[in-house]
């Protein structure tokens, strides 16, 4: 995802600095003009505008803090993005840090795949001043397809896991459909395209159901990351008051799937536990 947004900027006109954990991860982009950095501090040293986007809330804290941190390198009056996954809770404190040292923090996660994000497709969900949002709007415009925004700091993080929830409930329960088709002895060929372009019908459903029938596990979204988006949307619902019982569900699924050696292949491997 990071790959594919940074090569956007490029391709705008924009002069960018990366950095990724693994090198080999970046040749593609620093091929097409970017700048390599030997740290997150020395990438936003010279930045106007730093994005993220990592794993979770642990590699997030990895590329902001300490002495090798964005954060240790940025500049005075930098806007930092956090485009990543994370938490609100992990925002919060984020956005605590970034305003002490004088930086203005949008936590801005996307919608869409690593298609999406080379083709410039993405829709920015962002929260945080909306002065800066303003401000940044050129970057998002250069990456994505639409950058709206929601609110305060947290609220893009926030609608974010919201959405990746629900998306990984459907995708269970799609799991389950077909394993109840596939045992019932039902033909398939029929009775999906039912479920498909009837009433349960979404785009998750039509573009997941493939692969769980196919099969094909090519990553698109890795397992591992949609049961840690349901986690964090657990915990962030339950700071509400509000269990979410149908992602707790879900989650079982996920947690039967990694368990099963399904973790680093697409989630929509969740359906092959069910199939035993």
């Amino acid at each position: 995802m990071g790959g594919g947004m940074a090569a956007r900027l490029v391709d705008s006109g924009c002069s960018v600095s990366v950095w990724n954990r693994r090198r080999e991860r970046a040749d593609a982009v620093v091929a097409k003009g970017a700048q390599w950095a030997m740290s997150p501090r020395v990438a936003a040293s010279t930045a106007d505008v730093v994005i993220s986007m990592v794993a979770d809330d642990e590699a997030s804290r990895a590329v902001w803090l300490g002495e090798e941190g964005a954060l240790a390198g940025a500049l005075p009056g930098t806007i930092l993005i956090e485009s990543s996954t994370v938490s609100p809770a992990w925002i919060a404190e984020l956005a605590a840090l970034a305003t002490k040292r004088g930086y203005d923090l949008l936590d801005a996660p996307v919608t869409g795949s690593k298609t999406h994000a080379a083709s410039g497709q993405l829709l920015f969900l962002v929260g945080g001043d909306a002065s800066v949002f303003e401000r940044a709007k050129p970057v998002f415009a250069a990456m994505g397809r639409d950058a709206l925004h929601l609110g305060p700091s947290g609220s893009g993080a926030t609608l974010k896991l919201i959405n990746n929830f629900v998306c990984g409930v459907q995708g269970a329960a799609l799991a389950e459909a077909i394993a109840m088709i596939e045992r019932s002895g039902l033909d398939a060929t029929k009775a999906l395209p039912v479920l498909v372009d009837g009433a349960p019908g979404s785009p998750l459903f039509k573009a997941v159901s493939p692969r769980m029938t196919t099969p094909d596990y090519t990553v698109n979204f890795a397992m591992t990351l949609m049961r840690k988006d349901v986690t964090y949307a657990m915990a962030a619902a339950e700071r509400i008051g509000l269990p979410l019982k149908t992602a707790a569900a879900a989650r079982e699924h996920y947690d039967a799937a990694i368990a099963a050696g399904w973790g680093d292949k697409d989630f929509a491997a969740v359906v092959e536990p069910l199939r035993k």
